[in-house]
């Protein structure tokens, strides 16, 4: 394992996926040739890190990184492709391209395969993210050379305070609501005209009233979550937003 590549190509690599019931050849042309692109790796899909923090705030910022001339950002993992199909749906993960380096030769190319035979794993990739333009390794951050999986600067945000060093995060919104509520309508319309991303949890569907209740103290919906601060229904997100 090599502490960077930054400045040279990445490797010339063949990956095998899978598209519905199709195979489907990815090369590195096609994933990386005339586009922005950032790759961030990981040990395993499935695997706890991978799947509470590093993949999902990749998803979530997606669109933030577009501002700033992303075109794609790309997981790449030494699992094969009906694996890593699998984690990108159960993790609701439309907004990454995953890819199978089933065999570690993309892994290996970067100098980032690793020996995790004392899990199990055999070869698999050291933690890392980098920003490719046109096939050219830009910039890489490399997790340290610790005992286990450490995750300290292969972040999204990491990447972003790179990319974008001036731009400031909004605050995380979340609205409860169920379906065919006028007022949730309102609210949630009133965060899309300012321009305001935000997470919508369905009662009935991704949680129930009783969750509502132990969050808010109220039962009624909607209900707005910003930056950890209760809003409150509708007419409270109006005042909130004109203040």
């Amino acid at each position: 394992m090599t502490a960077t590549k930054e400045g040279q190509p990445v490797p010339q690599v063949t990956f095998r996926t899978r598209e519905g019931d199709q195979w489907k050849d990815v090369s590195t042309d096609d994933i990386f040739a005339n586009k922005t692109v950032i790759v961030f790796s990981l040990p395993g899909a499935f695997t706890p890190t991978c799947s509470s923090s590093h993949l999902p705030r990749y998803n979530e910022l997606y669109p933030v990184f577009q501002q700033y001339g992303v075109d794609d950002i790309v997981c790449v993992s030494v699992n094969d492709t009906f694996v890593m199909n699998a984690w990108k749906a159960d993790q609701d993960a439309d907004n990454i391209h995953v890819l199978p380096d089933g065999n570690g030769e993309f892994t290996d190319g970067m100098d980032m395969l690793v020996d995790k035979n004392d899990l199990g794993f055999g070869k698999r990739s050291w933690r890392y993210s980098m920003l490719v333009k046109n096939g050219v390794v830009e910039k890489m951050f490399v997790e340290p050379n610790e005992p286990g999986d450490p995750f300290k600067v292969s972040d999204a945000d990491t990447m972003l305070g790179y990319i974008a060093p001036e731009h400031k995060l909004q605050d995380s919104i979340t609205v409860f609501s169920k379906p065919g509520c006028p007022f949730c309508a309102k609210a949630k319309q009133a965060l899309i005209d300012e321009g305001l991303q935000f997470e919508e949890i369905i009662l009935g569907k991704d949680a129930t009233t009783v969750s509502l209740r132990a969050v808010s103290g109220r039962a009624t919906v909607p209900q707005v979550f910003i930056g950890g601060r209760h809003i409150g229904g509708s007419e409270e997100l109006d005042a909130y937003l004109n203040q």
